[in-house]
């Protein structure tokens, strides 16, 4: 069994920042990828930005520029940078992680974390 457990979000005026963290703990596994996805009211679950074991990220065309993802393997921790943030950027953002457990690759979601953008 692995564990995600976001922090960092929050009430911010728009062009302001904020930075997510999302730590996996568990026993004998390693990851394969870890990625941020985020829902707001109404919408669908959009992945955000994703980073591969060896560092390779990808983003959403929404927030090129603007948000970075990172991560610390020896802590199996991911990071999203945001900046300038807009109304639009308001959602509850989720962390997931790809894991593989012996030969087997499992799929884990933290509990969200609130983003709100607003003046």
């Amino acid at each position: 069994q692995v564990q995600l457990v976001e922090s960092g979000g929050g009430l911010v005026q728009p062009g302001g920042s904020l930075r997510l963290s999302c730590a996996a703990s568990g026993s004998d596994f390693s990851i394969n990828y870890m990625d941020w996805y985020r829902q707001a009211p109404g919408k669908q679950r959009e992945l955000v930005a994703a980073i591969s074991s060896g560092g390779m990220t990808n983003y959403a065309d929404s927030v090129k520029g603007r948000f970075t993802i990172s991560r610390e393997n020896g802590k199996n921790t991911v990071y999203l940078q945001v900046n300038s943030l807009k109304p639009e950027d308001t959602a509850v953002y989720y962390c997931h992680a790809n894991v593989r457990v012996g030969t087997i690759d499992y799929s884990y979601w933290g509990q969200g974390t609130q983003v709100t953008v607003s003046s």
